[in-house]
């Protein structure tokens, strides 16, 4: 019979488990290797037979090159290795664009250089995931409606028992037009925006499990919570958020850092009022 590796172990820490999750981040290690390796992961099959302990030896070397990468200070040997109690990985030296890292806890954050880096795969994958609690912070949030399924998907899921908390800006607010002036757009301009998204999210009003706020906060950084994952791309002066650095955060267990931001949208809630449709 065969016996679970470590691997498996180390890719559900990771929430790298699910099929598309995990060709998603062998690609983006891989690229940095060598570009030639991008598309080259197992099949679903392999995948599975590599976690369940059916490969006879080690993977192919292009292989066990990524998957290295992938997990800095693990050996391929030692992913190999029958399942036990999930080793320890070391902090890497440095975050390069689109690298994870721990944050000495048992979170795993990886650093993307704008939120427009954040490959389309992974909202998607984010999106599907879910089933308990997706929480969303945000002054506009806009692209979220490039996904065509968002509503429909949104729709099921409250209806199937999760919690779904939508916060957008209150377009009337001080706080609103400031940031509207600060990306040298026009007083005006931002407030417009959240009016279309307000009604295009307005479509969810009234949805089991959906509910939606707005809120008149200095808004510091935007925040998309999927269970036990998480977006969070910060606000730099002058520059508009698709520009900026985001941090995807990947939570195994009760960490600081998560719940830090967490409870930073609680507040951001509790303070929220009814949008004016």
């Amino acid at each position: 019979m065969d016996t679970a590796v470590k691997l498996r172990d180390l890719l559900r820490d990771r929430h790298w488990q699910n099929y598309r999750a995990f060709c998603l981040q062998y690609d983006r290690v891989a690229r940095e290797i060598d570009s030639s390796y991008v598309g080259t992961y197992p099949s679903r099959a392999q995948l599975h037979r590599w976690q369940a302990g059916g490969l006879k030896g080690l993977p192919y070397p292009h292989h066990c090159q990524v998957l290295e990468a992938m997990f800095p200070g693990v050996t391929v040997a030692e992913m190999f290795a029958p399942a036990g109690t999930l080793m320890q990985v070391p902090a890497q030296r440095a975050a390069a664009p689109g690298t994870s890292v721990p944050d000495g806890g048992s979170v795993q954050v990886t650093i993307y250089p704008s939120r427009n880096a954040i490959p389309r795969e992974l909202w998607d994958q984010m999106l599907d995931d879910a089933g308990e609690r997706i929480d969303v912070l945000v002054y506009v949030g806009m692209f979220l409606t490039e996904n065509p399924g968002l509503l429909p998907a949104l729709r099921r899921k409250g209806a199937d028992g999760a919690q779904i908390r939508l916060l957008f800006g209150d377009p009337a607010s001080r706080e609103v037009a400031r940031r509207s002036l600060d990306e040298g757009i026009g007083k005006g301009a931002i407030g417009a925006k959240i009016k279309n998204a307000l009604a295009f999210f307005g479509k969810l009003a009234g949805e089991p499990g959906i509910e939606i706020r707005c809120h008149g906060t200095t808004l510091y950084n935007s925040i998309y919570r999927y269970d036990d994952q998480m977006i969070v791309n910060p606000h730099i002066f002058g520059a508009p958020a698709p520009h900026a650095p985001a941090m995807h955060l990947m939570r195994a267990a009760t960490t600081d850092l998560f719940d830090t931001y967490s409870d930073s949208f609680d507040r951001v809630w509790e303070g929220g009022t009814p949008p004016k449709w």
